[in-house]
């Protein structure tokens, strides 16, 4: 069933958005100066208004609080909390730059709080809404076993996406999945089929009037942003090089070099914390070393605080993190669910080995399996490795190989300024969401496909 006026919907919350913005900005001046002999001069809040609502405007929109259906209220709440924080930190800035030093700082504070509390409850009244007029959505997979596998599983981990897998499909040939088209909603549609295969499903959804997701390979990245020539009369497509121009890395060099320099001189506290807590909690360094890959698959020394015991890959070489990992310390859990431990990369940026964003650098050891399953895996290498990258933001910890070199290469193909700057915000929000950082499960999950056979249908 199609949605019904999505765009009024969302004119409404837009409106609805910015009114209470404005609303919690009104209050806030108006209980601030309340035992005060001085009233306001509102002329600064009128001009710092608009600011301010084209400021939340784009934090909303990259945190994806325009769009409330089908995903969790705590979900939206975070995203809402992280949004409104970096509105604070934007406004404050904006009002010291603009000289406005009027504008006091108890009130971009109190704010911030109230701002939060009105559109918590605004938003879940229209999530509440949204809710009652979503239908679930009967789809049919299509892909191998250990594909169907994996995007079960994640389904099933996200309940509020009301994609209910009716049918899977694991044999294209007899195309039996065209006997289930009046059942279903939505085809999904794994990465490992062939051409033909994508081709043929693409077009009968089309016809028919129904959704496709198309999990992408790596020929599909190389597609998404081909250019157009021709031979005599012949059109042709030209896929873009996975690579940035020079102008590109020369803006990126600019922005990391002040990204990270900033970062380092108002975080310098946070330094001397962890370093003591790393300290006190268990013996050996502070500070954990690494060779890593970097561009062109140069190696360097990537630099980390210690959040394993000392020597923890001495009997076992080396192994990617696990869940509930007996080498982590207990002051490292706290380190990585936080990103914390990433912080002393900040120089491994000023050095030049490292970016802000890009796919994060990998060991030589795994590199080389990673090239011999996946031989498109040296791509990566194409930019400098980063801090967080856009595997980090849409991804998890856990998340495969495969998948997360998907991600990479997308980062690469819209490789610049902008696009750093947008996943620099979003990052926020991975930093306090747990699953991002759950550890490598060892023993996936089996699922029994024989009860969605689509063979059984006659």
């Amino acid at each position: 069933m199609q949605r019904r006026f999505p765009m009024l919907r969302k004119l409404i919350l837009l409106v609805g958005d910015i009114g209470l913005l404005l609303l919690a900005t009104y209050f806030a001046v108006i209980i601030v100066f309340n035992d005060r002999m001085s009233q306001p001069s509102f002329s600064i809040y009128y001009n710092m208004a608009p600011i301010m609502v084209v400021t939340a405007g784009i934090l909303f929109n990259i945190n994806g609080l325009f769009s409330l259906v089908r995903k969790r209220y705590s979900e939206l709440l975070l995203s809402l909390a992280v949004a409104l924080f970096n509105l604070f930190i934007i406004m404050m800035a904006a009002s010291f730059f603009l000289r406005e030093f009027s504008y006091p700082r108890s009130v971009l504070i109190l704010t911030m709080v109230l701002q939060f509390m009105m559109l918590a409850a605004w938003k879940y009244i229209f999530w509440q809404t949204e809710q009652t007029l979503l239908s679930p959505k009967n789809a049919l997979l299509i892909g191998s076993q250990i594909d169907c596998f994996r995007v079960i599983a994640r389904l099933q981990a996200q309940p509020q996406l009301y994609y209910n897998v009716r049918y899977v499909c694991t044999d294209c040939e007899n195309e039996s999945w065209k006997k289930v088209n009046e059942d279903i909603d939505l085809m999904i549609v794994c990465a490992d089929l062939s051409l033909k295969d994508k081709e043929e499903i693409v077009h009968f959804c089309n016809i028919n009037g129904k959704q496709v997701f198309l999990i992408p390979a790596v020929y599909e990245i190389f597609c998404s942003g081909v250019e157009l020539d021709k031979i005599d009369d012949i059109p042709v497509l030209r896929p873009s090089y996975l690579k940035p121009a020079l102008e590109q890395r020369s803006l990126k060099r600019t922005l990391d070099i002040l990204v990270s320099g900033t970062t380092l001189l108002l975080f310098w506290p946070i330094f001397i914390f962890v370093a003591l807590a790393v300290k006190l909690d268990s013996p050996g360094p502070i500070f954990y070393s690494q060779v890593r890959v970097g561009r062109d698959e140069r190696e360097f020394k990537i630099y980390k605080f210690r959040s394993m015991l000392l020597d923890a890959e001495k009997a076992t070489g080396p192994v990617l993190a696990g869940e509930n990992d007996p080498r982590i310390t207990k002051v490292g859990k706290f380190l990585r669910a936080t990103r914390l431990d990433e912080l002393p990369q900040l120089f491994n940026v000023i050095l030049g080995d490292m970016s802000i964003v890009g796919p994060r650098p990998e060991r030589p050891y795994f590199v080389k399996q990673f090239k011999e399953k996946i031989p498109e895996y040296v791509y990566r290498h194409n930019v400098k490795p980063g801090i967080t990258g856009m595997a980090q933001v849409y991804g998890k910890y856990n998340t495969t190989p495969y998948n997360k070199l998907i991600y990479d290469l997308l980062y690469i193909q819209k490789c610049n300024v902008i696009t750093d700057l947008v996943i620099m915000l979003q990052t926020t929000r991975v930093l306090v969401t747990k699953s991002s950082t759950e550890g490598v499960i060892v023993n996936s999950q089996n699922f029994d496909l024989s009860k969605f056979e689509i063979d059984r249908v006659g």
